[in-house]
């Protein structure tokens, strides 16, 4: 399999094309017009306004640059269709419970779509990795920074 750094889901990709359409149209005629009002405002040797907005300039070319390498290494996987082999993988909903007796929902997702307050799961995170290929009913252990966990699969979709 692809180096799972890579890997995103169709809307995830759709996210940074858009993201990186706004960095090149909107953010970088912004920064240009505050470098040209600042120029304006005379000797460039001690204008702070000009060098923050040279510095801002320098990082949002960087940022560009970052989103375009990411964008043309990303492997677009389908998601897993609800329950198409019954285990976990990219894109399944799954729900756990943990030796407390403790549920929880999640959706295994890119590390770009991550965000575990919102449920969703890097593919590359300890627990979305002891997850993967696992089918209702089996247990899985994990270690985490508060200590080992051991996960039941409940369900997948």
């Amino acid at each position: 399999m692809t180096d799972a750094t890579n890997l995103i889901t169709a809307e995830g990709l759709q996210s940074l094309n858009a993201e990186l359409r706004e960095l090149e149209g909107e953010g970088r005629r912004e920064i240009a017009e505050r470098i040209k009002t600042a120029r304006e405002w005379g000797d460039l040797k001690e204008n702070s306004e000009y060098h923050d907005a040279k510095n801002e300039q320098a990082h949002l070319e960087t940022k560009i640059a970052r989103l375009r390498e990411k964008i043309s290494g990303a492997v677009v996987v389908a998601e897993t269709p609800d329950g198409a082999d019954g285990v976990v993988g990219f894109g399944s909903t799954v729900v756990v419970r943990d030796q407390d007796g403790v549920e929880q929902t999640w959706r295994i997702v890119s590390s770009h779509d991550a965000s575990p307050r919102e449920g969703r799961l890097s593919a590359e995170s300890p627990v979305a990795v002891a997850l993967l290929g696992r089918a209702p009913g089996e247990q899985t252990a994990v270690a985490l920074p508060k200590g080992k966990r051991t996960l039941t699969v409940l369900s997948v979709s």
